[in-house]
């Protein structure tokens, strides 16, 4: 197949080998390119041919990432052969932040969540098109749809009248929230490092539109869970290295609240041997801020 793809692919005719990439929850085939060159390396991705309008809508972000000047893999060339579409990108040196940062000095973590900050911010100048309809809109009916789902799985979280409550409360603050680009899975197996400091962010399939508040969601379910400096850091460094104010703490808050039940939900029909182990971080961010009691988690120190 490789071979084929050599023959076909012009810009990876000359290539000196070509290594399959097995790490990572994605359905693409993805394939590590080494040129002639020994510095230039390319990132071949291959894909259901039916997803291939939408892998172009993902090539098409990552040229206005360049644009915006994004540390993120850059866009080379789309298509499709022998009914298989795929997509290369140029590829980033270094290795999964998840696997990495445990080893660096909590400074060293901290200072890679900052700078991964930085990157954020710049993603987050990207206005959603015209025809996007508002985020307060398109979130509210999402939850409905999770909420029922939820109270007819007979999964039942603890807590979880006390949590509707607290989302009812506060749901009103997503009206007027602005609708712009969210990378949507900014966590740190989507970031790579080289040499103990920030090298890039990877893997935009799943962007979405809307609040860039909810992009800390995730630092909630999984950052803090491997390195809350590296999670601190985010923050802080996303607010020109301050801390945030209650809005910031109660917005994040909703939205990890109306992560219970998404959660679930999407765990029983995606993943469902992987429920337990998806509710241990349900449990484990509703300790961190009290079933919502608290507002700013305890580890935010």
């Amino acid at each position: 197949m490789l071979e084929s793809l050599s023959k076909q692919i012009p810009l990876i005719s000359n290539c000196k080998e070509i290594v399959q990439i097995t790490k990572g929850f994605s359905f693409d085939e993805k394939f590590l390119i080494h040129k002639q060159d020994e510095n230039n390396k390319l990132l071949l991705r291959l894909f259901d041919l039916e997803d291939l309008e939408s892998k172009k809508k993902e090539y098409s972000i990552l040229g206005v990432m360049k644009d915006y000047k994004v540390t993120c893999s850059e866009p080379i060339s789309i298509g499709a052969i022998d009914n298989r579409g795929y997509m290369i990108t140029s590829y980033i040196e270094g290795k999964d932040a998840e696997e990495e940062i445990p080893k660096y000095s909590n400074q060293e973590q901290y200072s890679i969540g900052v700078e991964a900050a930085k990157e954020l911010k710049k993603m987050h100048q990207y206005p959603a098109p015209g025809n996007k309809s508002s985020w307060y809109s398109r979130k509210v009916k999402k939850h409905k749809n999770y909420m029922e789902a939820y109270l007819k799985c007979g999964i039942k979280v603890k807590n979880d009248q006390k949590i509707i409550n607290f989302i009812e409360e506060n749901i009103h603050l997503m009206k007027d929230r602005p609708n712009l680009f969210q990378h949507d899975d900014f966590t740190l197996g989507n970031i790579i490092v080289k040499n103990k400091e920030f090298a890039g962010v990877i893997d935009f399939g799943r962007y979405d539109w809307g609040d860039p508040i909810h992009e800390f969601l995730k630092i909630g379910i999984f950052s803090r869970e491997v390195s809350i400096p590296f999670s601190i850091g985010q923050i802080r460094g996303y607010f020109n290295n301050n801390d945030p104010d209650e809005n910031f703490w109660r917005l994040y808050s909703l939205y990890l609240a109306m992560c219970v039940f998404s959660t679930v939900i999407w765990t029983l029909k995606a993943i469902p041997d992987s429920l337990n182990d998806m509710l241990d971080k349900v449990d484990m961010f509703l300790d961190d801020h009290d079933y919502f009691d608290k507002l700013k988690p305890k580890w935010y120190i």
